[in-house]
């Protein structure tokens, strides 16, 4: 089949390499420039490739709705597109569908993760990555209040155990000691891993295939007469394929609108801190969360990333300096003395593709043809080997390997 992936982020670039590597001809259209494009891949949260906290963007059940403020801030001038993704959103916020979702979520990362080794081991990739992950609870009440998810964990047959301040400072003996701990959840199968490095290696076994990639392409909204037929927005030829795969993030829904499809997603802005180890003694090993504030760090090569944050409204040129601040101040709790802030660092300000009920949109659109693979928020690096070979699958016309419930677009009219 002549296929073509609009996108070249992370869900592109792995679509891409699924659907070449069966034999099919695959053109991906990406609407920035080439640098551009790799400076977003590198941009990639703390790197994290984990399955807990996936729809933690939705609350846990009315009874926490005191929470909403805290686990997702405001930020003005709020667009008509952000009040009624926040309407759909509390919506979700209902316990049965909050755990629904989570489950669903959960499944695709743990597909994913297996995913992603397999084509790591039989490409013989090599990126940054390391294992093992710790959640730090700063109180006994958080403790408490992470035990619902545990559960689905649990059920999920996720592994990972429950460890007190002393065996989560052996597993991170650069913990700060003076930092209050009162335990952490260890997860030793987690992982993170350098997501810019490992799509440029994967773009190159696509190109090595045949794939095609091309940059400073703006395409225009599809066409209801012609959908698999794509042109630029300034005007040219259209070029006709069998399929269009629609991997664009935030930009999907203004490209899929003339077709009648009505795609809920809106930027969830996160902000990130990366610089330069000074003391590898000081640095973390692999990766933590703090629970309290949603704020990771995770150690990838000779660098530390910061990452947390969630805010919808505003816009992505603006930074917020108290966002900034607190990546700093959990970095200096947990690991004082670990980077230089001299010189090498970056700060940066990043817009998730977030749908309002957490879980992405696999297969097919409804429209002949057209195939979406989008709304994986920051969840992206996690979910996207594994919602790739899904994709690939379903065009391939074959029974994917994980349960879909749930993640159709089939549930955005609902």
């Amino acid at each position: 089949m002549k296929i073509a992936i609009v996108g070249a982020g992370i869900i592109g670039v792995t679509t891409a390499w699924e659907l070449v590597s069966e034999g099919h001809e695959v053109t991906v259209f990406e609407r920035r420039g080439r640098r551009s494009q790799l400076r977003q891949r590198r941009r990639c949260r703390a790197g994290l490739r984990h399955a807990v906290g996936r729809t933690r963007h939705a609350c846990q059940g009315a009874a926490l709705a005191a929470l909403l403020a805290w686990r997702l801030k405001l930020r003005w001038p709020l667009s008509s597109r952000d009040l009624g993704w926040m309407s759909r959103w509390q919506k979700a916020c209902k316990l049965e569908t909050y755990l629904a979702n989570r489950a669903r979520m959960q499944r695709l990362a743990f597909y994913s993760r297996t995913r992603l080794h397999e084509v790591t081991e039989a490409r013989e990739l090599s990126y940054e990555r390391s294992d093992g992950y710790l959640v730090l609870l700063r109180s006994k009440r958080e403790k408490k209040l992470i035990q619902p998810g545990l559960e689905v964990r649990r059920t999920a047959g996720s592994v990972f155990r429950e460890v007190d301040a002393d065996e989560a400072r052996q597993i991170e003996p650069a913990l700060n000691a003076d930092t209050s701990l009162a335990g952490a959840i260890y997860l030793p199968e987690e992982e993170v891993a350098n997501c810019r490095q490992f799509a440029l290696l994967l773009k190159w076994e696509a190109e090595a295939l045949g794939a095609q990639f091309h940059f400073n392409c703006d395409i225009a909204p599809l066409s209801r007469a012609a959908p698999t037929s794509l042109a630029l927005a300034s005007g040219s030829d259209a070029l006709h394929f069998d399929a269009v795969i629609m991997c664009a993030g935030l930009a999907s829904a203004t490209l899929l609108r003339p077709l009648g499809l009505r795609i809920p997603i809106a930027p969830i802005y996160g902000h990130s801190v990366s610089a330069p180890v000074r003391e590898p003694l000081n640095a973390p090993r692999s990766a933590i969360m703090d629970e309290r504030y949603k704020v990771a760090i995770s150690r990838l090569g000779q660098r530390v990333r910061v990452a947390g944050s969630a805010k919808i409204g505003g816009s992505l040129d603006a930074m917020n300096p108290a966002a900034v601040q607190t990546l700093y101040k959990v970095l200096h709790d947990w690991f004082p003395g670990a980077v230089t802030l001299q010189s090498g660092v970056q700060q940066w300000k990043d817009a998730r593709p977030m749908l309002p009920d957490g879980p992405p949109v696999l297969g097919a659109s409804g429209i002949p043809g057209v195939w979406l693979n989008l709304g994986h928020g920051s969840s992206g690096w996690a979910l996207s080997c594994g919602s790739a070979r899904v994709v690939a699958d379903l065009v391939g016309g074959r029974d994917p390997g994980v349960d879909l419930e749930g993640l159709g677009v089939e549930r955005l009219s609902l």
